[in-house]
């Protein structure tokens, strides 16, 4: 509330055409000036009959003094400088007086504003000489206006500091969001580059079928038709699976790494957790020969990544995991673990490993999604299964 305060007497806009707040932010500053400068008028000497001024002229004074408060946005110092004299005969000015402080406060150094209020202070004194029989002795009004101006500077220094303060938040938070960013597409990149090398084996391997085969058939002038066939059949399979996992991985460079782990060894990977202290429910009810080497290589993942985030980040070290799928309708997996303070709702955590999850289910094609929901944390996510 105080901040929707601050932002509505004193606008960051400087300069330009007046906004719909600017004008009501105009008419709450001249509201309290006036009505500061109008109970000052009434419990003061300004009505006494030994007044400088008759006190409809005080108060005449004091309006027209909250006029140029409109332009305190741009020329608040100017303000300030030009309505300061207006205090040694009006009280009701002293009112826009401290508006005037206030504002000048928030943009400019305190040593300034301090000499600015002393000067505030001395024309209490030149007011009280003024008067034919001040009914209270020039303490009062000393005290008075020091006390009010060092409240207004104080405040708008305060408003100073919390500007300056939220600026650099808002800063840090743009830079750490920049940063995330970063981090974000350099694992990717990252994932990408791994995805390439993984990749590398596999179209060695099935080019290397190829050329066996091919050879073979170069070599065999006398073969039958059926091995003939054979040999063919196989040159095709093998060559559309690296066409397709080639595709995929199309102007990623890296370099060879081992042979990378797929479906078949899901069973292997659940059984070491196990034996690391997981409970670990495991189904698999994948019908039909093993899925593409991409496909089973993708599962594999997911499930090694789902199984270290459950370890990690789980209410307790257990997991459920479901395969299922056949050739022709895709392989859907389905990892989840307790989770804590879940409120059915699905998020995105930051981590890299998911990241890279994303990236790998993109490349093969598919779907994923994973959050928070009905008290646990599911990754799901399906792949394609051409027949």
């Amino acid at each position: 509330m105080a901040a929707a305060l601050i932002a509505l007497l004193v606008p960051d806009p400087t300069g330009g055409r007046a906004t719909v707040r600017d004008r009501v932010a105009d008419a709450v500053a001249a509201t309290v000036a006036l009505g500061y400068g109008l109970t000052m008028l009434r419990i003061g000497d300004a009505t006494a009959a030994g007044a400088a001024i008759p006190w409809p002229v005080d108060v005449l004074l004091g309006v027209l003094c909250a006029v140029p408060l409109a332009m305190r946005r741009r020329r608040s110092l100017a303000v300030l400088l030009a309505l300061l004299p207006f205090g040694a005969i009006s009280v009701t000015a002293t009112g826009p007086i401290l508006v005037a402080l206030f504002t000048a406060a928030i943009r400019h150094r305190a040593r300034l504003l301090f000499t600015l209020g002393a000067a505030h202070v001395g024309t209490g004194v030149v007011y009280f000489l003024l008067q034919g029989d001040p009914p209270y002795p020039v303490w009062v009004d000393v005290v008075l206006r020091a006390v009010t101006g060092a409240a207004a500077i104080g405040w708008g220094q305060f408003v100073q500091a919390y500007r300056r303060l939220t600026a650099s938040l808002r800063a840090h938070a743009a830079r750490l969001q920049a940063e995330q960013h970063l981090r974000v597409e350099q694992a990717r990149l990252t994932e990408r580059a791994r995805i390439a090398r993984e990749m590398h084996d596999v179209l060695a391997h099935r080019m290397s079928l190829i050329s066996l085969h091919a050879g073979a058939l170069e070599v065999r002038v006398d073969a039958r038709p059926d091995e003939i066939a054979v040999a063919a059949g196989a040159i095709r399979s093998s060559a559309h699976e690296a066409l397709a996992e080639l595709r995929a991985v199309v102007g990623v460079a890296g370099r060879p790494e081992p042979p990378q782990p797929g479906l078949t060894d899901v069973p292997d990977l659940v059984a070491s957790a196990r034996e690391a202290g997981m409970h670990v429910e495991f189904t698999d009810e994948v019908a039909g020969d093993e899925p593409p080497t991409m496909v089973g290589r993708t599962v594999y993942r997911i499930a090694q990544e789902a199984l270290t985030n459950a370890s990690r980040h789980g209410s307790d070290a257990s997991a459920t995991i479901r395969l299922t799928g056949r050739v022709g309708e895709g392989l859907r997996i389905v990892v989840a673990n307790p989770h804590p303070g879940t409120r059915g709702r699905a998020g995105r955590p930051g981590g890299m490993g998911l990241v890279g999850i994303d990236e790998r289910v993109a490349m093969a094609g598919g779907r994923v999604r994973y959050g928070a929901e009905g008290g646990e944390y599911r990754i799901e996510a399906w792949l394609p299964w051409p027949a």
